[in-house]
């Protein structure tokens, strides 16, 4: 049985769908057959992957509304083993009417468990916010990454996130555990981006992964020409990065 994680930080920029997706793409090399959920209106992970955002897509919002079935909805990528449920152009109005339904917060949760035995690993590339799409997916989760960017202010609004873990642990999911806290937009070089790293591993004892991401022009490039980093330049730092944290989480 597949393993559902949600990747999730409501700051916006922190490399939420670069993780996703690079991730989902690296463990996909070791034989591991990934899906990613779009859970995100504004569906960068859809185009990271090399799909048209804009187009009329079935998205988890129609699944979840039984207006697709899964078998209709998920695309096939230039990667073999990964597979995409893309995010689609209605998706925030429909937001709207799941919101409306009774129960509707545990629909992805009943849902999702209909295809988890078809992978190894879901990611669920959460919005940037602390709406119904997060709450849904940590509530549907078995674990959830929490990516940080190096840079000043990174630990301030965790908390936030921390405490609807907590609460979704209480009332909904109380197997919901942290996969781990990625430290991504990391430069060694810099005195700042070393203290966020000692800080983050002093305030997440033993849950910040060993692997940092660090910043890369190539894997920032990679997303515009709808390539995981693997495919746009694997020898990259990039791409080196995301590889390891895959080997990382196979490793545990």
């Amino acid at each position: 049985m597949g393993k559902i994680i949600a990747i999730a930080n409501q700051k916006g920029g922190v490399g939420k769908t670069t993780t996703a997706v690079n991730l989902g793409a690296s463990l996909s090399l070791a034989e591991k057959k990934v899906l990613i959920v779009d859970m995100d209106p504004q569906g960068n992970a859809t185009t990271a992957a090399g799909f048209n955002k804009r187009e009329d897509n079935k998205s988890i919002i129609e699944i979840l509304l039984r207006k697709a079935d899964w078998k209709d909805a998920i695309k096939e990528t230039e990667i073999r083993f990964l597979k995409l449920l893309p995010s689609s152009p209605n998706m925030l109005a429909a937001e709207v009417e799941l919101m409306s339904e009774e129960g509707g917060e545990t629909l992805l949760r009943n849902r999702i468990h209909e295809i988890k035995e078809d992978f190894d690993f879901v990611f669920l590339d959460c919005p940037p916010s602390m709406g119904y799409l997060t709450l849904s997916s940590l509530i549907a989760a078995d674990s959830v990454i929490i990516p940080l960017q190096s840079e000043y202010f990174a630990l301030e609004g965790l908390s936030d996130l921390l405490s609807m873990v907590k609460k979704v642990q209480k009332r909904y999911n109380p197997s919901l555990e942290i996969e781990g806290v990625l430290i991504t937009m990391h430069d060694d070089r810099t005195v700042l981006s070393r203290q966020v790293e000692m800080e983050a591993r002093k305030f997440f004892p033993g849950k910040v992964f060993k692997t940092v991401i660090p910043r890369n022009i190539r894997l920032s490039e990679a997303p515009s020409y709808g390539k995981p980093i693997i495919l746009y330049d694997i020898r990259s730092k990039g791409a080196q990065a995301y590889l390891n944290l895959a080997k990382e989480m196979l490793g545990r």
